[in-house]
C-alpha cells in the first residue's frame, strides 16, 4: 500500500469555532511536507485527525489507502506521530520504552531495532536511563525514536525540533531525510520557515482553516521565504 495522503473538504469544528474550513490536502509517497502557519490556524487539530486522534465534523482523509475514521486501526499500523507529548512512560528506561511500543507493533527482532533505533538518534547509552528522570530534550529524542521504530509509511510531526539542541536539529532533520529518500511520506507542522524550506520538498501555508498557499521548497530563496509567507497569511484568496 503506498504512503499517501488524501484529504478533501476537511472542516473541524469544536462548538461553535471552526477550526478547519474546508481543507484540501495530498501527498505523495517521498514527498516530505513542511505545514507553516500562525499561532491558532489550525495546524496542531490538522496532524491530530490525520493521526486518528481526532474525528473530523465534514470531509474525507485517507491514509495510505484507508479512509478515517472507519479504518483508524489500519493507519495506526502504518503511521509514526511525534506531538507536544512524548507518549512514553515515564517509569520505564528508554529502551523498555522501546520494547513495549516493538511488542505493540508486533516487530520481531526487537532487542536489534531498539539498539538500531536509539544509535540512530543519539541514545545508546543512555538505554537504561529511566524516562521520568531525562530532560525534555532526550524524552523528544526518544519520542522520535518511537514514532520510527516500526518503520511506518507516513510520518506525523507537530513542531518535533522544540526543546532540542543543535546537535539534536541535526540528527533530526537527518532522520527526516533519510524517511523521505526511502520513499515514505512526511508532514511537518512548524514555525520555522527556514528550516521548513532547507529540508522539506514542499512547503504548505496553513492559514483561517484552510491551506492557502503551497510550492515546493526549491522555488524558494532564502530572501523570498518571508515575503512568500507573508502574502500568504495575508490574503484573502485561496491559491
Amino acid at each position: 500500500m503506498s504512503a499517501t495522503i488524501e484529504v478533501r473538504s476537511l472542516v473541524m469544528r469544536f462548538g461553535h469555532r471552526t477550526v478547519l474550513r474546508g481543507l484540501e490536502f495530498a501527498a505523495s509517497p517521498g514527498e516530505f511536507v513542511a505545514v507553516v502557519g500562525p499561532n491558532g490556524a489550525g495546524k496542531t487539530t490538522f496532524l491530530r485527525i490525520l493521526a486518528t486522534l481526532l474525528r473530523p465534523t465534514e470531509g474525507m482523509v485517507r491514509l495510505a489507502g484507508f479512509d478515517l475514521p472507519s479504518r483508524s486501526g489500519e493507519v495506526r499500523r502504518r503511521i509514526g506521530y511525534v506531538s507536544h507529548q512524548p507518549m512514553l512512560y515515564g517509569d520505564l528506561s528508554a529502551a523498555q520504552n522501546l520494547r513495549f511500543y516493538c511488542s505493540l507493533y508486533g516487530l520481531s527482532s526487537p532487542e536489534a531495532r531498539v539498539d538500531e533505533v536509539m544509535e540512530l538518534v543519539g541514545l545508546a547509552k543512555r538505554s537504561r536511563d529511566q524516562v521520568r528522570t531525562c530532560p525534555h530534550g532526550m524524552q523528544q529524542r526518544l519520542a522520535i525514536a518511537r514514532a520510527v521504530l516500526h518503520e511506518p509509511q507516513i510520518l506525523l510531526l507537530d513542531e518535533p525540533h522544540t526543546g532540542l539542541d543543535q546537535d539534536a536539529c541535526a540528527m533530526l532533520d537527518d532522520v527526516l531525510r533519510r524517511v523521505s529518500a526511502a520513499g515514505k511520506t512526511v508532514v511537518m507542522a512548524t514555525h520555522d520557515l527556514f528550516r521548513a524550506a532547507e529540508i522539506a520538498s514542499r512547503v504548505d501555508v496553513l492559514s483561517r482553516g484552510v491551506i492557502v498557499a503551497s510550492t515546493p521548497a526549491a522555488r524558494l530563496s532564502s530572501a523570498g521565504l518571508l515575503p512568500f509567507y507573508r502574502d500568504a497569511v495575508t490574503s484573502r484568496e485561496i491559491y
